[in-house]
This record gives structure tokens, sequence and C-alpha cells, in this order.
């Protein structure tokens, strides 16, 4: 049973730039957003005594960062080999982490040169072991390809269409047009998105998300100590992670999943709901994984906003966007603002409750979902101000 609900808080955000050759370091960006969320939270490095991140071997360790950002006394650092499934994972192993005693003021980041550097997928190894000896020999070796099946089968099971998946890809370009930080702000049509080339069908260009060098980072503590801090706390109400019982052996493994037409987000719904003592109804708005249009879809099924197989139809009519029923992704996602593995949905969320972001901002919000993972296991939060 989740027992930490609203006993802690998000205090402090940081990011650098994001963009398609930072000329950096992985270690120098992920240094600039943890102490830029230090000073966002008014604290100093000397207040922070643990690090969490998570990396697919390109990123930097933790206790690195700590040791270029100049923390004297570092008590945890922990460092998962994991994919975009764990962006809401290390916020909540942070509260975990100042639960069990082990400290106190926790940064959460991630940090990667995924245009410029080692990019997404790129390293996977086609040795005939593992998983790979059964996809590979039929070209099923990217991402794109990969996830391309699980939208294909969506589509013939509900008959999903290509108009509700360009839905997805404008509105959240549009909601880019007013973000400073995003990589994509240039405004598409729907006939833009028809357009726009074929990749691995039934995926165009524009339902894949960007490859994007940066770095993000949120500062986690008490939820008393957040109180006494220079921003307005973003609390913890509730979070969970998982995929049900046949998650595979790695994030690439989806043969074993029993039906591509759902992902992991109907195997965690209901932990993440109870543990929140909320359920959809009561989000005013979500920053939903979307390295793919199509993930969108599923989680909003999975998660409960609508039946399954509604999905498409669920997006369409402006229900998702800034001034509608339930605003998705108001920065621009993934797929306009930049792709930092999911854990740029957690600072936007923190910007949205806190009142901070601009002439994006939406009014009256005081919950927000955000959501990571798109296949076989994710994570979610449920945060409030």
């Amino acid at each position: 049973m989740y027992a930490l609900r609203d006993k802690y808080a998000i205090a402090g955000i940081g990011w650098t730039d994001y963009s398609k050759k930072s000329g950096r370091t992985v270690r120098s960006l992920a240094s600039e957003a943890c102490l830029k969320a230090i000073a966002d939270a008014g604290l100093k490095v000397a207040d922070v005594d643990g690090f969490v991140s998570f990396n697919f071997n390109d990123s930097v360790p933790a206790i690195s960062v700590a040791t270029e950002i100049g923390v004297p006394a570092a008590r945890y650092a922990n460092d998962f080999l994991s994919g975009g499934n764990a962006a809401n994972m290390i916020v909540l192993t942070a509260a975990a982490a100042i639960e069990a005693g082990l400290a106190e003021t926790v940064l959460c980041y991630r940090a990667m040169n995924g245009r410029s550097g080692f990019r997404l997928g790129g390293g996977r190894d086609l040795a005939a072991y593992g998983i790979t000896q059964f996809t590979a020999p039929f070209g099923w070796i990217t991402y794109p390809q990969a996830m391309a099946m699980w939208c294909r089968r969506h589509m013939i099971e509900y008959g999903t269409n290509a108009e509700q998946l360009g839905e997805i890809a404008v509105t959240f370009r549009k909601n880019a047009e007013n973000n400073e930080r995003a990589m994509q702000r240039e405004p598409i049509s729907m006939d833009d998105y028809m357009s726009s080339r074929m990749i691995v069908e039934p995926f165009r260009m524009l339902d894949i998300c960007l490859e994007t060098d940066g770095a993000c980072a949120v500062l986690v503590t008490s939820a008393e100590r957040a109180r006494d801090m220079k921003r307005k706390p973003v609390y913890i109400s509730g979070g969970a992670y998982g995929g049900g019982p046949n998650q595979g052996e790695d994030l690439f493994d989806a043969i074993r999943w029993p039906d591509h037409s759902h992902n992991y987000a109907k195997y965690i719904a209901d932990d993440l709901w109870r543990s929140a003592g909320m359920g959809p109804g009561d989000i005013d708005i979500a920053q939903i994984y979307d390295c793919f249009t199509y993930s969108i879809i599923m989680q909003l099924e999975g998660l409960g906003f609508c039946k399954e197989g509604e999905g498409g139809p669920f997006v369409q009519g402006g229900r998702i966007a800034c001034n509608g029923e339930l605003p998705l992704n108001t920065h621009g996602g993934l797929l306009s603002e930049g792709y930092i593995h999911g854990l740029n949905h957690v600072v936007e969320a923190v910007q949205q409750l806190r009142g901070e972001a601009g002439v994006r901002q939406v009014s009256g919000v005081e919950t927000c979902l955000t959501t990571a993972g798109a296949m076989t296991c994710g994570s979610a939060l449920v945060l409030r101000n």
C-alpha cells in the first residue's frame, strides 16, 4: 500500500537548452540542470545529499555529477539502467530514499547528447542471443520499427487512423509555439502531417519524437521542508511503476506481450489512482509520454480516461488542446519540445502547477498526471499544488 501521499514534494526544477548539437559533455549538461534546480529551490549545493538518474548507456553516473557540482557529502546515489519508462520512477525513488532516511534532499536528473552523441538504440547489440535473435532477422531492430507494430495492432483492432495520430502531432506542435524551450515551434497543419514522409508504416516523420541534446532536473524533499523554500511546493500525491507479468527480458522485448493493442498503462492504473486517492476525472491536465503519437492513445485508454478502443476518437475535436477538456503535453511534448527521455514532462508539470508557464499556462490547474513508457513497462505520477 502506497503510504507517501503528499509527504514529499518537488521544490526545484532546472533545464539546459535543448538542441541538436550541444557542443558540450553530458556531465556538463547534467551539472547545469542540477545547479539550476538547486537555485530554483533557493538552496545551496551543500544542502543536497542525494542523486538519482537513469540512462541507456548514454549518460554519466550520479556520483560524478555530485562531484562536479561540489556536493560535500552525497549520502545516496543511484543510477538505473533503464529507458523512458523510468522518468517518474526516479522521482518515486527519491521520495522512498528520503522516507528511508538515506537522504534529505535528492536531485533527479536526465542528461544526454541524444542527437549529436550516442543516439538511443544506436548501440543495440545484434548478436544472436536474447530477444534480438528473434527480432533482428526480420528487420525489427529500431524503436520506430518495434513500436509501429503496437500502433498497427491498435489500428487493426479498433480502427484507429492516421487522422487521429495527426491530431496529436498537430496539437502538440501548437502547444510548442508558446514554449521558448521547444526545439520545434513552427506551426504544422493536418496537411503537413499527412505529407510528411513515411518512416515505418504507419509512422510518418511527425509521429516520432525528436532526438535531443540536453538535460533537466527536479529537486525532491519533504513537504515540510519544501514549504519553507523559495518556490511553491508541488506535492507528489501518488505514483506507480510496472507492466504486468510479461514484461520480457529487456525493454525491447514485446514478443511475450499478450495483446499489442494496449500497453503497460492498463496494468498500473489501479495502483496509481489508489495511491493518490484520485481518479481520471480528478486530473486537470496531463503530460503523457509521447515518444510516438500512438502511445498517447494507449495510455489514455489504459489509465481510464476513455474505454479501450476509444482513444482515437477521444483525442479529436479539440479535447486535448490547451483550452480543451483534458489539455495534454502543454509544452509540446517529446514530439515538439525535445526528448529528454520523459523527465521534461515532470518539469512542465511543475511549471503548470506553480502557475509559472507564461503564455502557455492553463488556468485553474490543481492536479497533473505525468507518465513515462510506451510498451511493456512504465511509470506515472499524480502531482498537485
